[in-house]
């Protein structure tokens, strides 16, 4: 009716136009009489008079036949419970609004309904029951009867301010830890353990305090936090910035203490909060700690911070005690099976044999999956070249083939990576009943398995420093080839960036061992030495590199298929470039995926733009491999996450300050 109404005028419009250019003809080119127009007018006044009070009629004869329906006590109700109904035809114009929206000064008769109400465009299309909008300060659920074209509308702003409300004051538990405080404190007489420990943790006590955080001593370096979602999300919103301020205060005092932490959300049992938060804890300090784990239930884990190096965190009482555990679940296997990470390279194929060495030591059979998965290009040259020797000392064997040595009391130990996703034996480890992990990579949320022992350092420059200060305590006959421990320290070589990066005292201690089996330096250089077509490839990617800021170098290649070892060797010779702080090689590889490989001096935290990406790895070293996808598109995400990345970087600089 509207819609007619409204054409009507459109009419009446024009008429007038018509009539106006009419009087202006006969009074300018016909010199008539001024009284025939004001005859046209007159009529036109009557006309007019005719029409608009047509429409008042027309109007509020609709209205009233609406209002007739309802009635009066029912549109008393309907006001009372904040309802609404909107009337629109066939072309969606709006015809009718109820008197809800009138003693609100709500008008949009005439109105497309969706020019109004985009919010309501599926609830019209069928694809959804309801609709929520905001109009003025209050919030309605729309809702659209089926056979009619009719929406009702139902004001639900106090509903949804107790709902914020609830939302809000709903449970947190969070946990903290000074990490490496006792290592830190060891040898300090107690007046300095007195003023480390008032210097480190005023900012943490201060911080709760200001935030209206519960917080309750748990043990000499480990604190409960009590708190809502309120402010939760106002931590978030400060980028934690109490880890910045724990890290300025104990390098004033010259030790290394950090903080990690650890929050629960999202579930009404506290028991279960409890379990949580003990697990995200975990996951922060076996990731090197100096971050924020938080988990809310059902959804993955996230991390903040951790924009510091791994320190080398482990006692030598914890290596005693994990070998001592291992030794004790070996002698109760009647087998082992060792398990690499896909395209294994040095460092997981040398930890591997080292640990099957010290099995055979024990007088327990043991296998190592090498035949599966891949091995890194230089790694098989340097295997293949000595065959005979390898396969006399240890048995390499496909995945097929362990599964048939697989028994209920069977151990599986994984090797440099703790993911199901990246070992080259999942389906040994998803029948296995008895896992073993011994990793030096940042932990992920989810391994995949759940392993009776897990010996993660990320602090560790390899897995092969680990195993080498675990074997004396496993087994004290178990012995080295010489050609192992060559292997082991090209594992070493290389994780290490030749001994430049993530090297600690631990380190040479561990380089020092294997030189007392034999490990030939000269020998483990030769491994790791590239052919000409390598170093030619390595030259032409570096070629296609350029340069981003911040000291970053990116080198896409479009025009070749790369080794993952290879892009990331290249990453590694980047950084050798005057000015470059981080390179990244972002190609595909020999597994029809696309991956980038990431390396740092130190200045800048790769792991951290990695994860942006699903990826993962360490400050200085990191990957991440995506199915095969545009290079071009994969390093507009890759400048998306380095862009993410120096901004949070200058957040938590501005929060120091």
């Amino acid at each position: 009716m509207l819609r007619k109404l409204s054409n009507l005028k459109k009419l009446i419009i024009l008429l007038l136009a018509a009539e106006t250019a009419a009087v202006l003809f006969f009074s300018l080119f016909l010199n008539a009489q001024v009284i025939l127009p004001s005859i046209f007018l007159i009529i036109e006044a009557f006309v007019f008079y005719f029409l608009f009070d047509r429409f008042d009629v027309l109007t509020q004869a609709q209205s009233a036949g609406v209002k007739n329906i309802l009635g009066t006590a029912a549109r008393e109700a309907y006001l009372f419970g904040g309802t609404g109904m909107v009337i629109y035809d066939d072309n969606y114009v709006i015809t009718w609004m109820s008197e809800l929206f009138t003693e609100r000064g709500i008008s949009r008769l005439g109105t497309k309904l969706l020019e109004w109400l985009p919010e309501a465009d599926d609830l019209i299309a069928g694809s959804s029951d309801l609709a929520k909008v905001q109009l003025d300060q209050n919030i309605y659920e729309i809702s659209r009867k089926e056979d009619a074209p009719i929406l009702f509308f139902r004001d639900v702003t106090q509903l949804e301010k107790y709902r914020l409300k609830a939302a809000e004051e709903q449970i947190v538990i969070g946990q903290t830890n000074f990490d490496n405080y006792d290592e830190s404190t060891l040898y300090e007489d107690e007046n300095n353990k007195a003023l480390i420990s008032a210097t480190v943790r005023t900012p943490l006590t201060e911080y709760c305090k200001d935030h209206g955080i519960l917080l309750k001593r748990m043990d000499n370096s480990r604190y409960l936090m009590v708190l809502n979602e309120k402010i939760f999300s106002d931590l978030v919103a400060d980028h934690f910035s109490v880890l910045a301020k724990v890290r300025k205060a104990s390098q004033k005092q010259e030790v290394s203490i950090t903080l990690s932490m650890a929050f629960a959300r999202g579930a009404k049992n506290y028991e279960e909060l409890d379990d949580m938060v003990a697990n995200l804890m975990d996951l922060a300090q076996t990731r090197g700690g100096d971050q924020v784990a938080v988990q809310k239930k059902g959804e993955d884990v996230k991390y903040f911070g951790g924009s510091t190096e791994a320190t080398e965190k482990r006692s030598r009482v914890r290596v005693r005690v994990i070998a001592h555990s291992l030794r004790e679940v070996i002698n109760r296997s009647s087998n082992v099976i060792i398990c690499c990470h896909k395209e294994a390279d040095f460092d997981c194929m040398g930890a591997a044999i080292a640990m099957s060495r010290t099995v055979q030591a024990m007088n327990k059979t043991a296998f190592i999956i090498a035949r599966t998965g891949g091995i890194e290009e230089k790694l098989k040259q340097t295997m293949d070249r000595y065959a005979d020797r390898l396969e006399k000392e240890v048995s390499f064997v496909t995945e097929s083939e362990a599964l048939n040595q697989l028994k209920d009391d069977s151990l599986v130990i994984m090797v440099d990576h703790h993911s199901v996703k990246q070992s080259n034996g999942p389906q040994v480890l998803e029948k296995a009943k008895r896992v073993a992990v011994i990793d030096h990579h940042r932990r992920i949320a989810n391994m995949g398995v759940v392993p009776m022992l897990v010996y993660i350092e990320a602090g560790a420059s390899s897995s092969c420093e680990l195993i080498a200060e675990l074997i004396p305590y496993i087994c004290s006959s178990a012995e080295l080839s010489d050609l192992d421990a060559t292997i082991m320290l090209a594992g070493m070589t290389i994780d290490t960036g030749r001994f430049k990066t993530r090297t600690g005292s631990r380190t040479y201690d561990a380089a020092s061992y294997l030189r007392q089996y034999g490990a030939d330096p000269m020998l483990a250089d030769e491994f790791l030495k590239d052919t000409y077509d390598e170093f030619a490839l390595k030259a032409s990617i570096m070629a296609q590199g350029h340069q981003y800021k911040n000291g970053i170098m990116i080198a896409p290649v479009k025009s070749a298929i790369v080794t993952r070892s290879l892009m990331s060797q290249t990453a590694d010779s980047m950084l050798e470039i005057q000015d470059v702080n981080a390179a990244f090689v972002i190609a595909n590889d020999s597994d029809d995926e696309t991956a980038i490989s990431a390396r740092s001096n130190g200045r800048i935290n790769v792991q951290l733009i990695m994860e942006h990406m699903k990826g993962g790895g360490h400050m200085t070293a990191a990957a991440m491999q995506r199915p095969k996808c545009s290079i071009d598109d994969l390093q507009k995400e890759l400048l998306e996450a380095i862009d993410t990345y120096f901004k949070e970087e200058q957040d938590e600089s501005n929060t120091e300050k």
